[in-house]
């Protein structure tokens, strides 16, 4: 009797032993792709098929990410709960979910005081083993406070953008932005950009971004932003043509290079606000003009990630068509291209969103 081979992908024979593909990060240009097994999850957690996972810039800082590796990453999911288990009230099998890999405890002096992404318990949650993977597990507190129901008219790659719109959200709250003020948006990535599409729904009058990228800056005055400045020209000085001889009133600063945080500084106005949504690399420092900032009331403050409200936000915006972010994908990928989708991101020229499907 001849025995015929199954022609199918090895990792494709092996769901019957629970096996899924993951990809797994060694640096920017290793990215792996390997099997694991899929998690078991207890009575008060839930099991997500993923569909959609967004490759996001910090995804690509490589001297954040290598003293982890190796590492399966990815933390802009969407997809569907295939098991929940018995405790779980919230969701069942068939749900359409987004979730989010980091939540407060709620409980904290932190949290309590609206400092939640300060809260020790944000720092330290986590789902297994990455949104770069066809299933991840979602922990107890990640569920009840990080996992939020798909409307039905909200796509599996919108989903992916709750998280990151969430801490756009956030900072923007937090930095308390007026219609009648000047923005600046220095870095016009994927994060920048977000920036200018919340304050365009928001009503802001002026929003001008500055790049060293002509791809980007062309994006930017497609999403919202009312001017655009090349970094490589002479920042200050358009800045001062472009807002009746006045600086920003609140410029954010959504790019790790130290030559823009040094920018930022040159570039707010009296009484105005330097946000940092970015930094540099911890062994880089700058000078701050505490002085002139004293004298005139500038205020330098950070955002860092998002808490449970700043997600329900983000999500109504999204199903509101408040905010359109599917215009910013560029590159939808199959898992085994994600090799390509990190060199994509890493590269920063001619691509902004790019998400793979971990289950295609």
């Amino acid at each position: 009797m001849k025995l015929e081979i199954n022609q199918k992908p090895f990792y494709k024979q092996l769901t019957f032993f629970s096996i899924m593909r993951v990809a797994v990060y060694y640096n920017n240009k290793d990215v792996r792709i390997g099997e694991r097994p899929i998690p078991q999850i207890n009575d008060d957690e839930i099991l997500i098929k993923v569909i959609a996972s967004g490759i996001c810039g910090t995804d690509v800082l490589e001297w954040y990410r290598i003293k982890k590796a190796p590492i399966v990453l990815g933390h802009e999911i969407a997809g569907i709960v295939e098991k929940a288990g018995k405790n779980v009230k919230n969701f069942k099998v068939g749900d359409r979910v987004t979730a989010t890999h980091h939540v407060p405890c709620m409980k904290c002096h932190y949290c309590q005081n609206g400092h939640h992404t300060a809260c020790e318990t944000l720092h330290k949650t986590n789902f297994h083993p990455g949104g770069f993977s066809e299933y991840v597990k979602i922990p107890k507190i990640n569920a009840e406070l990080g996992t939020l129901k798909l409307p039905d008219n909200v796509s599996f790659d919108e989903g992916t953008f709750v998280e990151p719109l969430g801490t756009v959200v956030r900072a923007q709250r937090l930095a308390n932005l007026k219609e009648n003020q000047a923005l600046l948006v220095i870095g016009s990535g994927v994060s920048g950009l977000m920036h200018i599409k919340h304050a365009k729904a928001n009503g802001i009058k002026k929003i001008i971004a500055v790049d060293i990228n002509e791809y980007r800056l062309d994006a930017a005055k497609r999403f919202g932003a009312d001017f655009v400045i090349n970094a490589n020209d002479n920042v200050v000085s358009k800045l001062k043509q472009l807002n009746e001889n006045r600086f920003a009133d609140l410029v954010i600063v959504c790019t790790g290079a130290l030559s823009a945080a040094k920018q930022a500084l040159q570039c707010v106005d009296k009484g105005g606000t330097i946000l940092f949504f970015a930094v540099p690399k911890p062994d880089e420092s700058f000078e701050i003009p505490i002085n002139d900032f004293w004298r005139n009331e500038v205020k330098i403050m950070t955002s860092y990630g998002a808490a449970p409200n700043d997600l329900k936000e983000s999500l109504e915006l999204i199903k509101n068509k408040k905010i359109n972010l599917s215009d910013i994908i560029t590159h939808k990928l199959k898992f085994e291209e994600i090799q390509k989708g990190f060199n994509l991101v890493a590269e920063a020229k001619e691509s902004l969103k790019v998400i793979v499907e971990p289950n295609n």
